[in-house]
Protein backbone atom coordinates (compact mmCIF):
# COMPACT_ATOMS: atom_id res chain seq x y z
CA UNK A 1 0.00 0.00 0.00
CA UNK A 2 3.18 2.66 0.86
CA UNK A 3 4.59 1.41 -2.12
CA UNK A 4 1.46 2.35 -4.35
CA UNK A 5 1.15 5.96 -2.81
CA UNK A 6 5.06 6.37 -2.83
CA UNK A 7 4.49 5.46 -6.67
CA UNK A 8 1.33 7.61 -7.32
CA UNK A 9 3.40 10.45 -5.84
CA UNK A 10 6.95 9.64 -8.14
CA UNK A 11 4.39 9.57 -11.13
CA UNK A 12 2.64 12.55 -10.78
CA UNK A 13 5.60 14.58 -10.27
CA UNK A 14 7.12 13.07 -13.40
CA UNK A 15 3.27 13.90 -15.15
CA UNK A 16 3.57 17.29 -13.50
CA UNK A 17 7.38 18.27 -14.78
CA UNK A 18 6.34 16.50 -18.47
CA UNK A 19 3.09 19.07 -18.87
CA UNK A 20 4.40 21.64 -17.16
CA UNK A 21 5.53 24.01 -20.90
CA UNK A 22 5.46 27.17 -19.36
CA UNK A 23 8.66 29.13 -20.99
CA UNK A 24 11.32 30.14 -18.58
CA UNK A 25 11.82 33.79 -18.57
CA UNK A 26 14.18 35.41 -21.58
CA UNK A 27 16.86 37.06 -19.94
CA UNK A 28 15.96 41.01 -21.15
CA UNK A 29 17.91 41.99 -24.20
CA UNK A 30 21.21 43.70 -23.63
CA UNK A 31 21.31 47.45 -25.04
CA UNK A 32 23.94 47.99 -27.27
CA UNK A 33 24.72 51.43 -29.55
CA UNK A 34 26.94 51.01 -33.17
CA UNK A 35 30.78 51.75 -32.50
CA UNK A 36 33.04 52.03 -35.71
CA UNK A 37 36.47 51.23 -36.03
CA UNK A 38 39.17 52.40 -38.22
CA UNK A 39 43.20 51.71 -38.56
CA UNK A 40 44.72 53.09 -41.84
CA UNK A 41 48.45 53.10 -42.50
CA UNK A 42 50.73 50.50 -43.49
CA UNK A 43 50.31 47.02 -42.70
CA UNK A 44 49.86 44.21 -41.24
CA UNK A 45 49.42 45.24 -37.68
CA UNK A 46 47.52 43.44 -34.58
CA UNK A 47 44.46 44.93 -34.27
CA UNK A 48 42.37 44.21 -30.80
CA UNK A 49 38.48 45.99 -30.06
CA UNK A 50 35.48 45.26 -28.24
CA UNK A 51 32.84 44.23 -29.96
CA UNK A 52 29.39 42.78 -28.60
CA UNK A 53 30.46 40.53 -25.57
CA UNK A 54 29.09 41.62 -22.40
CA UNK A 55 32.06 40.19 -20.48
CA UNK A 56 34.46 42.97 -21.64
CA UNK A 57 36.68 40.33 -23.92
CA UNK A 58 38.17 41.45 -27.07
CA UNK A 59 38.24 40.51 -30.21
CA UNK A 60 41.71 40.45 -31.86
CA UNK A 61 42.30 40.06 -35.31
CA UNK A 62 46.57 39.09 -36.26
CA UNK A 63 48.03 40.42 -39.51
CA UNK A 64 45.19 43.05 -40.18
CA UNK A 65 46.13 44.43 -43.64
CA UNK A 66 45.39 47.79 -43.37
CA UNK A 67 43.00 50.20 -44.26
CA UNK A 68 40.74 47.80 -41.52
CA UNK A 69 37.32 49.12 -40.56
CA UNK A 70 34.91 47.32 -38.19
CA UNK A 71 31.13 48.56 -37.39
CA UNK A 72 30.25 46.82 -34.42
CA UNK A 73 27.58 46.66 -31.55
CA UNK A 74 28.48 47.42 -27.83
CA UNK A 75 26.38 46.95 -25.07
CA UNK A 76 25.87 50.08 -23.15
CA UNK A 77 27.83 50.53 -20.14
CA UNK A 78 31.16 49.68 -21.88
CA UNK A 79 34.07 51.51 -22.54
CA UNK A 80 34.66 50.87 -26.34
CA UNK A 81 38.17 50.68 -27.19
CA UNK A 82 40.47 49.19 -30.55
CA UNK A 83 44.36 49.26 -30.26
CA UNK A 84 46.61 48.92 -32.61
CA UNK A 85 50.35 47.13 -32.32
CA UNK A 86 52.64 47.06 -35.02
CA UNK A 87 54.90 44.73 -36.25
CA UNK A 88 58.69 44.83 -35.83
CA UNK A 89 59.43 46.37 -39.56
CA UNK A 90 57.61 49.14 -38.23
CA UNK A 91 55.04 51.93 -39.72
CA UNK A 92 52.84 54.26 -38.96
CA UNK A 93 49.18 53.39 -38.58
CA UNK A 94 46.17 55.55 -37.06
CA UNK A 95 43.01 54.05 -35.07
CA UNK A 96 39.85 56.01 -34.89
CA UNK A 97 36.29 55.31 -32.87
CA UNK A 98 32.66 56.54 -33.56
CA UNK A 99 30.29 56.02 -31.45
CA UNK A 100 26.59 56.31 -33.06
CA UNK A 101 28.63 58.28 -36.44
CA UNK A 102 30.02 60.98 -33.99
CA UNK A 103 34.06 60.59 -34.26
CA UNK A 104 35.26 60.95 -30.64
CA UNK A 105 39.13 60.00 -30.54
CA UNK A 106 42.10 59.03 -32.61
CA UNK A 107 45.18 58.20 -32.37
CA UNK A 108 48.93 57.62 -34.01
CA UNK A 109 51.08 54.65 -33.71
CA UNK A 110 54.28 54.76 -35.62
CA UNK A 111 57.99 52.63 -35.26
CA UNK A 112 58.82 49.25 -34.42
CA UNK A 113 56.09 48.00 -32.52
CA UNK A 114 54.32 50.89 -32.14
CA UNK A 115 51.32 51.09 -30.29
CA UNK A 116 47.98 53.11 -30.51
CA UNK A 117 44.92 53.14 -28.40
CA UNK A 118 41.45 54.89 -28.72
CA UNK A 119 38.93 54.82 -26.54
CA UNK A 120 35.83 56.23 -25.08
CA UNK A 121 34.28 56.25 -21.75
CA UNK A 122 31.15 53.96 -21.01
CA UNK A 123 28.71 53.88 -23.77
CA UNK A 124 25.78 55.85 -22.28
CA UNK A 125 21.97 55.54 -23.19
CA UNK A 126 21.36 57.74 -25.82
CA UNK A 127 18.97 56.65 -27.94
Amino acid sequence: MIAAVLLLACGGLVGYGLLDTEDEPEPPATRTAAVTYEVTGDGPAEISYLGRDTDGAATVVRDAELPWKRTVQVPLGQAPTVAVVLGEKGGQAACTLAVRGKHLQSATASGEFGRATCAAGQLPDGG
